[in-house]
């Protein structure tokens, strides 16, 4: 669920993105990527197949949204940077959990 959600915000026309305050973008990758690493790990993959995972998925997104004709959008190494961010937000997330022996299920 979480991923078919990155697909739509990542994915959407430049149109359909509506527009918000400075910043919101950022904070967007950044949770969206937290979530994603998040219930990966949680879901039974190592933090180092998520880190793989997700930051190769961040960067292909990246040069999609530059290259695909008709998304009207760009690719940035910024939002990179904020992708990278969540994942690392995501796995020490993650990582509180099994270190208390709690599980989100």
């Amino acid at each position: 669920m979480v991923f078919g959600l990155s697909l739509l915000i990542l994915f959407s026309p430049a149109s359909a993105v509506s527009s918000a305050p400075p910043g919101t973008d950022i904070v967007v990758h950044l949770s969206l990527f937290a979530a994603l690493a998040l219930t990966s790990v949680l879901a039974g993959f190592s933090p180092q197949a998520a880190v793989l995972l997700w930051l190769g998925y961040a960067a292909l997104s990246e040069v999609l949204q530059m290259t695909i004709p008709g998304l009207y959008r760009s690719g940035s190494v910024l939002d990179w940077l904020a992708d990278a961010a969540g994942v690392l937000a995501g796995l020490l997330v993650a990582a509180l959990f099994r270190r208390r022996g709690s599980s989100v299920a």
